[in-house]
């Protein structure tokens, strides 16, 4: 059940009307009272007048102004209860029960004030009803608002529970405010496919990666043709912004700007400088492009220290601040790969940031300057000019599935409900997009399969570095592309059993739908390069050594250097 309390109104006849009228697309049928301090009713008593009902909610505010000088003109508090899709059918009775526990909480009718507030709840359609009030009492005091919003929303979810309706989660003061039904009908008028404050926090979040400073992600958005009205001071400092949307205009023709704190909380210019401007320098974004093959392999390495920032953290040394930053930052790094990756998956990704922004912000105040290394990370993949090759993809997008999980895990143990639930949902979304980029790379491993005797070795290499998911990880669709994997790792100088117990401790088995596919990713990115080889280099010292202490003459022959093979005895080869 939701109760959203609107801005205060002056016009109490006019809300009335629209009450009683038949609403905007006819939605209103049969409008009535449920609930009310003893007034009439135009819905049931033809002799009862809209005048006539304004009239009696509106007689304490005259008392009021007429005997003070400056009179009260938001006095009309009006607040939509709405039930969910699925709830059952509730009763009249019902819902007035309902409604007189809403103002109760609210502070409009406290229990037992022969002095409240006059009120009124009109139910024009099976599903909800909107409580009228005017905010003046008996004995002309105001009543106290401050905080209603919390406290009818607590009473919402103790009315779920006693009325057996759908349980919905408490708030938490975090969440972004959803959109009204102008700007919803604004937005149906005019084609768009968002509201403008759902569309301008998109392109906010999108700007984020790319700048390092406010004023440079102003910048960028002045670039994205989006309309900015920045705030500064008598110095020229940025105080503060607002931003628009190309043809969003009010009543008068005249263009709507939104500030970055009502279009999310986290929008606000305070969060975003302590986001963007840390003390670590920062490289100009030419030097980012340069390195285009390397950017994605090293936001995979980035993610590596999640679990041991997210999980590892105590409370009490300012473990919590911290995870929350990293949290924060991944979310930019979710925002940084959909931009640039290959269109197939670039859908699952944006919807995957898009939905975690919700986790990026909790009650915990982040230390933003912990995160600086997934930040960068973030800022190198929005600035790198190509798009990753297939196993580097596969491998950022596997790591992001697994700082998904663990983030959802933090905010659970947090009790942060809404941010657990979205960091879940993001999960879904980045597990679709791991699979698909991971498509390609299966089958090129599929075309070049190993010998039996291989997997028979390999199989046992398995049984010993990971016991425990062992069964699982041989019975996976994808085992036979595991052991080419592990095949060309150990052809590269790289220990196969090493290289499990490696990819098993930075990845949690136990909740990989796929294990093999996990371990897949994981290794193709540890080994992509050849392993050290300890023999070769000692030789290569020894020569270089006797080079340097010998007499140069034109009959001395260059020293050869021996390289000793780097596989294994009695393993066979491929």
């Amino acid at each position: 059940m939701i109760a959203a309390i609107k801005p205060a109104g002056s016009n109490t006849r006019g809300l009335l009307a629209y009450l009683y009228g038949p609403g905007r697309h006819d939605e209103h049928l049969d409008p009535h009272l449920v609930a009310a301090f003893a007034m009439p009713d135009p819905g049931r008593d033809e002799h009862a007048t809209l005048t006539e009902l304004g009239h009696h909610l509106d007689e304490p505010v005259r008392l009021r102004n007429s005997e003070f000088g400056k009179p009260v003109t938001d006095h009309v508090w009006h607040c939509p209860v709405r039930a969910a899709p699925e709830d059952r059918y509730l009763s009249d009775t019902e819902w007035g029960e309902i409604a007189q526990r809403i103002v109760q909480a609210a502070g409009i009718a406290p229990e037992g004030d022969d002095l409240a507030c006059r009120w009124i709840a009109v139910r024009h359609a099976d599903d909800h009803v909107h409580i009228l009030a005017t905010t003046v009492r008996e004995d002309g005091r105001r009543p106290k608002l401050h905080d209603s919003g919390i406290r009818v929303g607590d009473a919402c979810r103790e009315i779920e529970k006693d009325y057996g309706l759908r349980r919905l989660m408490k708030g938490d003061r975090t969440g972004t405010r959803r959109p009204t039904q102008a700007e919803l009908h604004k937005a149906e008028r005019l084609g768009w496919e968002q509201t403008s404050r759902e569309w301008l926090q998109d392109r906010i979040r999108a700007a984020i990666p790319h700048a390092t400073s406010a004023e440079e992600l102003l910048a960028y958005l002045e670039a994205d043709e989006i309309l900015v009205k920045p705030r500064r001071g008598p110095s020229g400092d940025l105080l503060g912004y607002a931003v628009g949307r190309h043809g969003d205009v009010n009543k008068d023709g005249e263009q709507i700007y939104h500030p970055g704190g009502k279009i999310a909380p986290d929008l606000t210019l305070p969060k975003l400088k302590a986001r963007l401007e840390t003390s670590a320098p920062e490289e100009h974004p030419t030097a980012r492009r340069n390195r285009p093959a390397t950017a994605w392999h090293q936001s995979t390495e980035a993610l590596d220290t999640l679990h041991t920032e997210i999980t590892g953290a105590s409370a009490d040394d300012g473990g919590d601040a911290r995870a929350q930053a990293h949290i924060t930052a991944l979310g930019e790094l979710i925002e940084a790969t959909a931009q640039n990756a290959p269109a197939d998956i670039r859908a699952q990704l944006h919807a995957a940031s898009r939905t975690f922004a919700r986790a990026q912000r909790s009650q915990v105040r982040a230390e933003d300057r912990a995160a600086h290394a997934l930040r960068s990370a973030a800022r190198d993949i929005a600035h790198t000019a190509t798009g990753p090759d297939g196993s580097a993809l596969a491998a950022l997008t596997a790591a992001l599935v697994w700082a998904a999980v663990l983030a959802g895990r933090w905010h659970e143990a947090k009790g942060h409900a809404h941010q657990a639930t979205a960091a879940r949902q993001a999960v879904q979304h980045l597990q679709a997009a791991a699979d698909d980029a991971l498509s390609p790379t299966l089958t090129e491993l599929a075309a070049r399969p190993c010998k039996e005797e291989t997997r028979r070795i390999l199989a046992n290499d398995v049984r010993a570095a990971v016991p425990e998911h062992a069964e699982r990880i041989l019975s996976d669709p994808g085992w036979l592309a595991l052991v080419t994997v592990l095949a060309d790792a150990e052809a590269s100088g790289h220990k196969p059993h090493q290289l499990l117990k490696e990819a098993a401790a930075r990845r949690e088995l136990g909740t990989a739908h796929r294990p093999a596919r996990v371990l897949i990713t994981r290794i193709q990115h540890t080994s992509r390069n050849p392993a050290h080889n300890r023999r070769a280099e000692a030789a290569r010292l020894r020569s270089t050594t006797a080079s340097a202490f010998s007499v140069p003459s034109h009959d001395t022959q260059p020293p050869t250097t021996t390289t000793a093979p780097t596989s294994r005895p009695g393993r066979p080869r491929r």
